[in-house]
Parts: structure tokens; sequence; C-alpha cells
């Protein structure tokens, strides 16, 4: 059962999160940023809950909706707009973008655009963590809709045969672009599938904090004793639309209004103060904190400037051995 201090940790996360993903959307709508934007609000709990058992050098490979992923791992806020923006102050200068963050100093490897191919590059990850005996665990997440494609399989499977230190997260928002979960998945749950690998297979709440860090807990340590790999299914819904301007009209009404109504950020916020004495001054002073780091991030990124035509030739090809 996680302590106090640790729930106090994983809202932080939580909170800087949803605020981070709201000062984006702002942004766009105000026309300060001229972005593709995938929201990740509603998914809030899963990384930050995650992230609480991974270490600074643990490898992350998340998705073009990964920005709740990388904000928990602790991909310097600064550095993470600037990069959203294109500028040269950003994580790759500017040349990454939205979909492609990378910030190996906080382990966030890859962020790939393409959907499920960051499960085959997490078995390289995987290997090079078995080869050289780091101890370091993989985590790489990716939707329901991804599950269904032939690299999730050969995924799993090698992983398995191999024994590699990858924990499969399946952030089950059950909309997998503009297609409802039903329509597209034979299987009731994700994690049945697992069976099929002789690897552990979990469904868990992925908007409840303490089951989510139980079950990360236990992957993440399987994977770092060397036990093998595990596939985490983690289901949540997702609030905006597939990307910013969708209205998300293909969603039922009353589907989308008893998800709102769930909201787990401030359901987890009401449940600090309910169940484990938290005071709401304390909770205030977290979220007060968390949006002056992000106003600062917003204001550092739009200030920050362009890349050079310089940089059209650097970081392109290795420099010549002298």
């Amino acid at each position: 059962m996680p302590d106090v201090a640790t729930l106090k940790r994983i809202y932080t996360r939580a909170s800087l999160i949803k605020l981070n993903d709201q000062l984006m959307r702002q942004t766009i709508r105000a026309g300060k940023l001229q972005i593709i934007y995938y929201s990740p609000r509603g998914q809030e709990i899963i990384p930050s809950a995650i992230s609480d058992h991974l270490n600074e050098d643990d490898y992350l490979i998340t998705i073009y909706r990964g920005l709740h992923d990388q904000v928990a791992k602790g991909v310097p806020l600064k550095q993470l707009w600037a990069e959203y923006a294109g500028k040269v102050t950003g994580t790759c200068k500017g040349k990454g973008g939205p979909m492609h963050i990378t910030h190996p100093d906080t382990g966030v490897m890859v962020t790939t655009g393409i959907v499920g191919s960051g499960l085959p590059i997490a078995l390289g990850m995987g290997l090079a963590s078995q080869m050289d005996g780091s101890r370091r665990v993989t985590i790489t997440n990716f939707g329901d809709g991804a599950s269904n494609i032939g690299a999730f399989h050969e995924s799993l499977n090698l992983a398995s045969v191999w024994k590699l230190p990858i924990v499969f997260v399946c952030q089950n928002n059950l909309y997998a672009e503009h297609t409802s979960y039903r329509l597209g998945t034979a299987v009731e749950n994700i994690a049945d599938r697992a069976a099929s690998y002789t690897m552990p297979g979990l469904t868990v709440n992925g908007n409840d904090p303490v089951e989510m860090w139980r079950a990360a807990g236990e992957a993440v340590a399987r994977a770092r004793r060397g036990d093998g790999p595990t596939l985490l299914e983690c289901r949540t819904f997702r609030f905006e639309g597939h990307l910013v301007g969708d209205d998300s009209h293909y969603i039922p009404k009353e589907e989308m209004a008893a998800a709102v109504a769930a909201d787990p950020v401030p359901a987890f916020r009401q449940r600090l103060v309910d169940d484990y004495g938290v005071s709401i001054a304390e909770l205030d002073a977290i979220d007060a904190d968390n949006k002056a780091q992000v106003d600062e991030a917003v204001q550092y990124a739009l200030a920050s400037e362009y890349p050079a035509l310089v940089e059209n030739e650097r970081d392109i090809f290795a420099e010549p051995a002298i």
C-alpha cells in the first residue's frame, strides 16, 4: 500500500500533467503555436504512478500522445515546450517536434509517430540492459489500437523468449482514433493476450492511483529482477478528441459525460483530503507551484529562437574521426 508521501508525489505529477495539457491547448487555440497536438487529458494517473517506481536512467518509449509520459518521467518543461514549439532550445533543437521528443538524460529514448512502432524498439532497449547488466527497465507505452498490429505480437513473443526487462503498458482509452474498442478488438481484455506469450497480463483501473501504483510496482520489480516482461493494460478514457480540432462526435454523449464526471485528477485530489488527511491548502500549493512551472516554460518556449539554417546540416551525419 503506498504511503501518503508516495500518493502526494503521484498527485504532484498528475496535477502537473493536467495543467501542462490545459496550457498547451490554450496556447494552440490562441494561435501562439501551430502544431499537431494529441491531448492525454484523462490519462494522467497512469504515468504518474508508474514513474514512481522508475529510476532516471530507466528507459521510456512513448507515442505521439505521450506528453503525460514525458512530463512524468521528468523531461524539463522548458526544453519540452521549446521542442513542441520547434525552437532551438528544445530537447532536439526543434528538429523533432511534438511527435519525436527525445531526452536521454531522463531516459526518454523515443517518441514515435507510427502506431505500435515503439514495441520492437523496446526490445532493443531491453536487450541492451540485459547484456550490460545495468538492471534498467524499459517502459513502452501504446494504445489499444496498436495491440492489433503484428509488431505487438512479435514483440511480446520475443520479449518473453529472451526474458527481457520490459513492461508493455497499454493505455487503453477505449478509442483507437475514431473507432470504439468493441468494434476493432476481438478480446474482452488486451491483457488476456499475455497468456499466449507466457508472461503475466494484468488489466487494471488506470484512473485509480493505488491500483496503478501496485500493479506497476510488481511489473517493474519483476523486470528488474530479471524475471521477464509484463503486459499491463490500464483502462482509462480520453477526454479530448483524437487530436486538437476533433470534436469526439463518434463518442456517445452519455459515455463522455460519465467519464468526465469521474475525472481522475480531481477525484484523486478529493480522495487525498477525505481518506488520507492531506489539507486543501497543501494541495493548492502543489497546484500553484505546478502552474508557475508551466507558465515559465511557455514563456521560455515562445521567447526562444527558431533554429538557424545551419542546423539543417548538424546532427545528420557522424563527424569524421580525426
